[in-house]
């Protein structure tokens, strides 16, 4: 991966009208050089920004000759949005073609035909929904997708009571907005309760040189996000991916999208052309160290072996 590249801030609407911001990231042309990349549309995992280390996977890419388009989601980050983080599955589903959308309108850049989608966590499982109904997309790649959010969301809860009372809170959220007040915020990452979370995502061990990847995250989402977690089941919708080419890369010690469902999924429901990678680690070991250099040379070679041309 000898060429460089360099990485310019964009902006681009979505179909109702949000503006999102992000990085595009291409490859260094020679002079006179009028040769189209392909492209890769990419965006954080649940709750996260842009620079959280998901931007080192797009850096891998367009080592590779590949222009990648990383943007954080509505409402987070740099990107315009109401209510201030709110992480609505529905709607970033949808910015996922607003952003291939624009991909293809760098005429003088990207090839239109040969666009791939590439997520990691929530995003991995935006990206098997996008892939199923936006037939733009020529390949993805799957990292350790939520599937099943209503099955994750009754796992963490004690017992039936604690379970309870979480759809209660849900019910006076929804009773609370409208009646005009504002949605409750609470924290995305509970020390107590996620350690692996907080190891990722805590700002005061970050090493120096990481410190500047926090300054547009917020530990905080709405209520109501986690509400609409629990009604979002991507698992429906990966019979539908096929024909497009579907890598899914895996943790082999997941507690936060489960391995094991992840894998059985793929096993039964998945259509060929398909391959699945596993790596030691849990959900947040992607992003750094070996793990990171085996599932972005995992990403890498699936988008070659069916982008590049």
């Amino acid at each position: 991966m000898s060429a460089s590249f360099t990485r310019h801030n964009v902006e681009f609407p979505t179909e109702n009208g949000v503006l999102l911001r992000g990085w595009l990231f291409e490859p260094i042309r020679k002079v006179g050089n009028q040769k189209l990349y392909p492209g890769i549309v990419m965006s954080p995992y649940y709750g996260g920004v842009k620079e959280l280390f998901v931007d080192l996977y797009a850096e891998y890419f367009a080592k590779s000759n590949f222009v990648a388009l990383l943007y954080d989601n509505q409402n987070f980050g740099d990107s315009a949005g109401e209510p201030r983080q709110e992480i609505d599955p529905k709607k970033q589903v949808q910015d996922y073609s607003s952003a291939i959308t624009y991909l293809q309108s760098l005429t003088n850049l990207v090839d239109p035909e040969r666009i791939g989608i590439w997520g990691t966590s929530y995003s991995g499982g935006h990206v098997l929904v996008v892939s199923a109904i936006d037939k733009r997309v020529k390949c993805v790649v799957s990292q350790m997708p939520s599937i099943n959010g209503k099955k994750n969301l009754r796992r963490v809860q004690k017992n039936d009571e604690e379970y309870q009372k979480l759809l209660n809170a849900f019910e006076r959220d929804r009773k609370q907005i409208v009646e005009g007040g504002a949605p409750r915020i609470i924290p995305i990452v509970r020390p107590a309760v996620q350690p692996d979370w907080w190891a990722f995502f805590d700002v005061n061990q970050a090493l120096d040189e990481d410190k500047w990847r926090y300054k547009n995250w917020k530990n905080e989402q709405t209520l109501h996000s986690v509400e609409m977690y629990g009604e979002y089941n991507p698992e429906e919708y990966i019979e539908q991916v096929s024909p497009c080419p579907l890598l899914m890369i895996v943790a082999d010690n997941d507690t936060v999208t489960f391995t094991e469902d992840e894998i059985e999924l793929f096993e039964k429901k998945a259509h060929e052309p398909k391959k699945l990678v596993k790596f030691k680690g849990h959900h947040f070991s992607a992003y750094k160290g070996q793990p990171f250099e085996i599932t972005s040379k995992a990403a890498n070679e699936w988008f070659t072996k069916y982008l590049q041309t």
